[in-house]
């Protein structure tokens, strides 16, 4: 019998997928869980809405462990006041210095009406250049994939994530085409 090392036991997977395109931004998230060989979920939610539904989140990495950024990141919007950046950046800080959060194995995608966001353990809060981030085992997959469709199609945000998702499924073995989405709109401009 084959002993599992701590790097088989991990849980692979997870593609999440922001797209920022003709005033709106749409979020994707893949459903599968994978453990060692083993897909052991079809529909997990890695995408959600948080702050009084304004700010659309996604996790790659340990669910409990971005749950819990999760709950962090809505108590420092709550903090200041629904600013995303300041939020995002000091929950970056937390996560970097304090001794129980720099174990915490998840990267997350924050996005509102105006800004999306990177933010990691290791202090990164990256705000992508050109309104797509992907994350995850087939991220650069999907982000590809959406670059090219930004680029050479006329179709809407959620379209496009829903397009980049499943040609990351068709490449990725920890990626799936049972896709969870949330969408907005950009703020109206008075």
């Amino acid at each position: 019998m084959t002993k599992l090392t701590q790097e088989d036991k991990k849980i692979h997977g997870t593609t999440i997928l922001a797209v920022r395109h003709k005033g709106k931004v749409a979020v994707a998230g893949d459903g599968q869980v994978t453990l060692n060989t083993t897909v052991i979920k079809h529909n997990a939610k890695k995408v959600r809405r948080i702050y009084k539904d304004q700010i659309i989140v996604g996790f790659a990495g340990a669910t409990a462990d971005a749950l819990n950024l999760f709950d962090r990141l809505e108590s420092k919007l709550d903090q200041y006041n629904g600013n995303l950046t300041r939020a995002c950046v000091e929950l970056a800080r937390d996560w970097r210095t304090d001794k129980f959060l720099r174990r915490l194995e998840a990267i997350l995608v924050a996005v509102d009406a105006s800004k999306m966001f990177l933010i990691s353990g290791s202090g990164d809060v990256i705000e992508p250049e050109h309104g797509i981030l992907g994350i995850g085992s087939g991220g650069s997959f999907a982000q590809a994939a959406a670059t090219a469709l930004v680029r050479h199609t006329n179709l809407d945000a959620k379209t496009i994530v829903q397009e980049a998702m499943k040609i990351a499924s068709s490449i990725c073995i920890y990626t799936n085409e049972t896709l969870t989405i949330e969408e907005i709109g950009e703020y109206e401009q008075p």
